[in-house]
């Protein structure tokens, strides 16, 4: 076989969200920081082609995201890596943090340590500390210090043609997100409502992006509002989301980036201090444990530091190929499966 290009991938899940871990054949990524990689991935063809290549069919699915792993800048770090989707390269997320530390270990990149492994990550968005705790050989769960995590602006007023106005808070967390409670739009967070919350999901991100314009004070490369999450808080006090994805998809997890975001929500209401716990529960009822760990600052914006404890389970290893007469090397994408917006691809 004379392939074009080979990457290896390790098929890892974190509480049911996709999040392959590309461990061979990462081409050189351009940029003397991660967030300049990142920069290149979105704004570069070849950037694009890489991501299109993994990311889209034949080699792809709507589901899960790609994470390229990549030589650490810090002198902290033990791994770098960018997360690739089918809309873009992402700077940040949870579960990919949780899938990489779990990818790390369990293949022997980094020497896994009983009864506890210490693994910092390197993303665009800043150093995430994963603390796994591992056991005869596996990862059996991974505790992340995330990246400070801030409010952009509370009770963002939004009109809307199918449900009236309604408020969103617009926060950090990693990336930046559109926290919008779900009983605005007359849903609940359950499976059988997938399809109506990922559909309103993507209007919804679609008119705050038109109309408002948000970007990192401190990485010019972090910029929009990349995904619309849905919450609910549960009698006992659980927070359920629904993270809505491009190009129309349920976030499978409970979302770590998200829950970050929401964090800084609940401390600026007054409804979370230092040191609270709670649970979050996703869609499928797979959960986070989600903490405040300290109070920071970021650009003179009062901001968080939370913790995301979740389970990451490698299901498979995978080869990505590219035969050099293959017709499809960007990929392509149909409305049957992928949605509406795959016309746009």
């Amino acid at each position: 076989m004379r392939w074009k290009r080979t990457i290896q991938l390790l098929d890892v899940h974190a509480e049911g969200e996709i999040g392959r871990v590309a461990i061979g054949g990462v081409p050189k990524i351009p940029g003397e920081t991660i967030a300049a990689q990142l920069h290149w991935l979105n704004t570069d063809p070849k950037g694009d082609e890489l991501r299109r290549f993994l990311c889209l069919e034949p080699r792809g699915a709507p589901i899960g995201s790609v994470n390229l792993l990549l030589p650490a800048r810090h002198p902290e770090a033990d791994a770098a890596f960018i997360i690739l989707q089918p809309d873009q390269a992402h700077a940040s997320s949870g579960s990919n943090s949780i899938c990489v530390t779990t990818a790390l270990l369990e293949s022997g990149i980094v020497e896994m340590q009983e009864p506890e492994t210490t693994v910092t990550l390197e993303t665009a968005a800043g150093l995430v500390k994963a603390t796994a705790t591992c056991r005869d050989g596996r990862c059996e769960k991974v505790r992340l210090t995330m990246v400070p995590s801030f409010v952009h602006e509370l009770d963002v007023a939004i009109d809307t043609p199918h449900w009236g106005r309604i408020k969103a808070d617009l926060c950090y967390g990693g990336i930046f997100y559109a926290l919008v409670d779900v009983d605005q739009i007359g849903l609940k967070i359950e499976k059988a409502n997938a399809s109506g919350l990922v559909q309103a999901g993507m209007i919804l991100k679609e008119l705050i992006n038109r109309d408002i314009k948000v970007v990192h004070p401190e990485i010019p490369a972090i910029s929009g509002v990349a995904y619309v999450m849905f919450r609910d808080t549960e009698a006992d006090g659980t927070v359920r989301t629904c993270t809505t994805m491009w190009p129309g998809r349920a976030d499978r997890s409970p979302c770590g980036t998200g829950n970050s975001a929401n964090l800084a929500t609940l401390h600026a209401r007054g409804k979370a201090k230092v040191g609270d716990v709670f649970t979050s529960k996703s869609i499928i009822g797979s959960q986070f444990e989600v903490g405040l760990q300290a109070v920071t600052e970021v650009a003179g914006r009062p901001a968080v530091i939370p913790t995301i404890t979740g389970r990451g389970f490698t299901f498979g290893l995978t080869q990505v190929a590219l035969d050099p007469f293959d017709p499809h090397p960007l990929g392509f994408a149909l409305t049957d499966v992928w949605g509406p917006s795959a016309g746009d691809i």
